[in-house]
């Protein structure tokens, strides 16, 4: 789980994110990244069990992103993330292939998953797969559970001109017309911090993994 320790350090982060502070509270940080690579431990081991193409020797500290931003090409000039994130795939914490991404912050918190942005070729093969094997991703996304969990794909990063090749009275035209491929659900605190925290996790994980595997299929990963 979560400690509670961890959302404060968070909290109290936002509204002291600069290096005098977070210096000063270095054994703070130190504690809160130790218990969600912790976190991401328990979540790897159940994962695993369901996604036979993560690596089994990843560990938790292998997927964990950096608090520290880049800040060379940003307006913002804040020297620190105000959350920690879980990236888990077939690559491990990175790579451009689908996977799994934890995200947790105070009242702010979530699970996401299946393939963000992916590269030209890739997204190719996805609109290909899609117009070839509509009804296998429509039973994954339309199933009750997935609903349940995510409500659908997002629709944020979408064209709004019809993609090269296809028809704009494609049945399925709004499903091609994604340049993303993703889903996420939302978590309170009080979720994460709880006793239940990993199992919660893992029941939204098991509900992505058919996306993920029907995504890496198409792009020729599976």
């Amino acid at each position: 789980m979560i400690k509670k320790e961890t959302f404060n350090f968070l909290k109290d982060l936002i509204d002291n994110n600069n290096r005098d502070w977070f210096q000063d509270n270095k054994s703070r940080y130190e504690e809160a990244k130790q218990n969600v690579e912790e976190f991401a431990d328990e979540i790897l081991k159940e994962i695993k069990k369901i996604d036979l193409s993560i690596p089994s020797e990843l560990p938790g500290k292998k997927t964990m992103m950096r608090i520290y931003r880049d800040v060379r090409f940003s307006k913002n000039k804040l020297p620190y993330k105000n959350n920690f994130g879980i990236g888990i795939s077939s690559a491990g914490k990175g790579g451009d292939t689908p996977g799994y991404y934890i995200h947790i912050q105070p009242g702010e918190s979530f699970v996401a998953g299946g393939y963000w942005m992916p590269q030209a070729d890739h997204l190719k093969a996805i609109r290909q797969e899609i117009d070839y094997n509509t009804q296998d991703l429509l039973k994954i996304i339309e199933a009750k559970e997935f609903m349940a969990h995510f409500g659908g794909l997002s629709q944020q990063d979408k064209l709004k001109t019809t993609p090269k090749g296809y028809d704009a009275d494609h049945d399925h035209i709004e499903l091609l017309r994604l340049k993303s491929f993703t889903v996420s659900e939302k978590f309170k605190d009080s979720d994460l911090s709880s006793s239940k925290s990993v199992q919660l996790i893992i029941a939204s994980l098991k509900q992505i993994f058919p996306l993920t595997l029907f995504l890496k299929q198409a792009i020729g990963n599976g």
